[in-house]
């Protein structure tokens, strides 16, 4: 089968190849046709080495298909059946699960550094344990979660992670309150999600700060008030704020430097939600006395800080009530050479539709 494949970490260039095969396949597994993948910025942080993932691999992690077949002793999931890719699903049997925290299980990093892929060149691993820029994979069963027929699988892949992540940042971690005041720094496939996430919770000031043009104007079109340079936040702070600060911040890039600007922009007493994933080597600092003294609350926000069933379930609900907009998120593309090439390449016939996020 097709697959895009990434030969070394920091190659700008994926390489469609026609030689992949799916393996793993057995007891407990499934294996999925993909129908949709789309591209989130933790593919393109695991191809520069800012995640760690080992090469060479094939990215995607947020995708939808249907079931091909299903091994042994896996149950509620036939052949046929429309899925998305949960790409971290919880075992329920660890602490975290038993503490209702089950999305910091695990147990699906596991499966990280098991190849499911190879060709003749040798093993190909798939990213964050799945890999959809391809037109089939095995995966755990816990991997593939039934979605309604309503439902597109363009939508639902999004749905898989950037649109759970961001709704989740701002519905589940940060619990935003109506009437706030909002800023997103970083927009986006998941500052997008975030910046709706915020509309839905009733905020009354969303500032949405990015340093592309476009970024910004799409910001508008989903929820944001206003939208800013980062150059123009203070202003921004200073206006909506009277230089107090936001109620709300979202990190939403993965870097200590916009992390230590959106602290700056927490009101005393507000709070800073990290959403971005960054590299280990990158050192986020507050000093002891502001730590005290400003008493603001640093929240990372992990797959959307609470149960990815109930996000999923949460996230249709709202697209189907319009309360949230996924088809847009659809349509609106933007170009990383190399990466969109291999994609739309894959695109031809039968082969899976991409989706690409802001």
């Amino acid at each position: 089968m097709r697959a895009a494949v990434l030969h070394e970490i920091g190659q700008e260039k994926l390489e469609v190849l026609d030689d992949v095969e799916a393996v793993g396949f057995g007891p407990g597994k499934v294996k999925l046709r993909i129908r949709a993948t789309g591209l989130c910025h933790s593919d393109v942080s695991a191809m520069s080495g800012v995640l760690p993932q080992p090469a060479p691999f094939i990215p995607g992690h947020e995708g939808a298909g249907e079931v091909v077949d299903v091994g042994d002793g896996v149950t509620g999931l036939s052949a046929g059946d429309r899925v998305l890719v949960c790409w971290l699903p919880a075992c329920g049997d660890c602490p975290s699960c038993k503490r209702g925290q089950t999305h910091l299980c695990l147990a699906g990093f596991m499966n990280a550094g098991t190849p499911n892929f190879k060709r003749p060149g040798g093993d190909v691993f798939g990213f964050a344990g799945t890999g959809t820029f391809t037109e089939e994979v095995v995966v755990g069963a816990g991997c593939a979660v039934p979605i309604p027929d309503d439902v597109p699988f363009e939508i639902a892949a999004l749905i898989g992670c950037g649109v759970t992540t961001g709704l989740g940042a701002a519905i589940n971690t940060a619990q935003v309150e109506a009437g706030s005041s909002v800023a997103v720094i970083g927009c986006g496939g998941v500052g997008i999600s975030t910046i709706q996430g915020a509309r839905v919770q009733g905020a009354a000031q969303i500032v949405a700060v990015d340093p592309v043009a476009s970024r910004r104007e799409a910001a508008l079109r989903f929820g944001a008030t206003e939208a800013v340079d980062p150059g123009e936040l203070a202003d921004a702070k200073q206006r909506i704020t009277g230089g107090e600060g936001f109620d709300y911040v979202f990190e939403v890039v993965g870097k200590s430097a916009t992390a230590r600007t959106a602290y700056e922009n927490t009101r005393r007493g507000g709070t800073l939600c990290v959403v971005g994933a960054g590299a280990m080597d990158d050192t986020f600092q507050v000093n002891m006395f502001e730590l005290f003294f400003d008493e603001k609350r640093i929240l990372p926000s992990m797959y959307g800080g609470g149960d990815v069933l109930r996000s999923y379930e949460r996230a249709i609900a709202l697209w189907r009530a319009g309360r949230i907009d996924l088809e847009s998120m659809i349509t609106h593309r933007v170009r990383l050479d190399g990466i969109n090439d291999a994609l739309d390449q894959m695109r031809t016939g039968e082969a899976l539709r991409t989706c690409i996020e802001l």
